[in-house]
């Protein structure tokens, strides 16, 4: 999901005229049934990467990886799908082909789901994809042209780590600059990227 939030950064810039203290895009973790717990934080409810601890792994839990954009008014949905699309090869698939299993599947969040107002403009944005309600736990769409659609009231986002969020991406030339990297810890220090109990290199 470095990849995806970085794509979304751009996006956010260029299409919503956002300045860097006024990002949303975030790393983390939907599309699962259930969350996690820590004795030592009676009533929080954890989603995390994959720790030595095994607290809340989100793979475990039937969560994906994702990345949540907040605010785009109406207008622009349409042009976030074609970004959304972008993301894909021509085969519909993710780019990195390693990655196998349910926590790598597509996944589209949207309020009400399959039943948003935006579905029909965000369908017609995606040819050749199949989109498809999600039940929650659902199964890897690599080689399928699938999409999991989720209501986001149903599955809500859970932000990932902290140094999960504006990193290098995975492949060659997904270096990024160092001020999109230092993004993290300025948002951190502002108060708009918390810690989320879950292990932390922060």
């Amino acid at each position: 999901f470095w990849y995806v939030q970085h794509e979304f950064v751009m996006a956010e810039k260029k299409l919503l005229g956002r300045s860097d203290d006024d990002l949303t895009a975030r790393a983390g973790y939907a599309g699962g049934l259930s969350t996690g717990r820590d004795a030592s934080r009676p009533g929080q409810n954890l989603v995390c990467y994959h720790n030595l601890q095994r607290l809340a792994d989100y793979g475990k839990l039937g969560h994906g990886e994702v990345v949540s954009v907040l605010g785009v008014p109406s207008t622009a949905v349409g042009d976030f799908a074609s970004e959304f699309y972008k993301l894909f090869d021509a085969r519909g698939d993710r780019p990195d082909k390693l990655d196998v299993g349910p926590e790598y599947r597509s996944i589209l969040g949207l309020p009400g789901g399959v039943d948003s107002p935006h579905f029909p403009t965000i369908q017609a944005k995606l040819p050749g994809l199949d989109l498809k309600a999600g039940a929650g736990n659902d199964p890897d769409t690599l080689g399928k042209r699938v999409v999991w659609v989720y209501d986001t009231a149903a599955f809500p986002f859970h932000q990932a780590e902290v140094y999960h969020q504006f990193h290098d991406g995975f492949f060659p030339g997904e270096d990024y600059p160092r001020a999109y990297n230092n993004l993290a810890a300025d948002y951190h220090d502002a108060g708009k990227l918390p810690t989320t109990g879950c292990p932390d290199l922060y």
